[in-house]
């Protein structure tokens, strides 16, 4: 006749433990890779967003011989769409005819 063997207690108990490891090895895993991934989606939102301003800039020097005055201007006349409750743009001017400084910078959440 044939019986079944049943695992001992201790092995049991091991594998409980090793199985419990790896599902916490898991879930800190894949939140280090959540926390990497929002870091470079962040990343990407400034530097998508500086360029669609710069980009507007450089086309209004193209069109009208000077790069604008202010970032208003670009939103009125160049379609510039910017966030302001999560970006905070800096567009500084120093001629009109010399590239802008553009700094983007992502609000703080509260």
């Amino acid at each position: 006749m044939y019986h079944e063997k049943r695992a001992k207690p201790r092995t049991r108990f091991l594998l409980a433990v090793l199985a419990l490891l790896c599902a916490a090895a898991l879930f800190w895993g894949g939140a280090a890779l959540w926390q990497n991934a929002q870091s470079s989606m962040r990343s990407q939102a400034l530097q998508s967003m500086r360029s669609a301003v710069m980009d507007a800039a450089v086309q209004c020097y193209v069109l009208e011989g000077a790069y604008p005055r202010s970032l208003a201007y670009l939103e009125e006349n160049y379609g510039v769409q910017i966030n302001h409750s999560r970006f905070i743009v800096s567009y500084e001017v120093y001629a009109s005819n010399q590239t802008p400084e553009i700094a983007v910078f992502e609000r703080q959440a509260q």
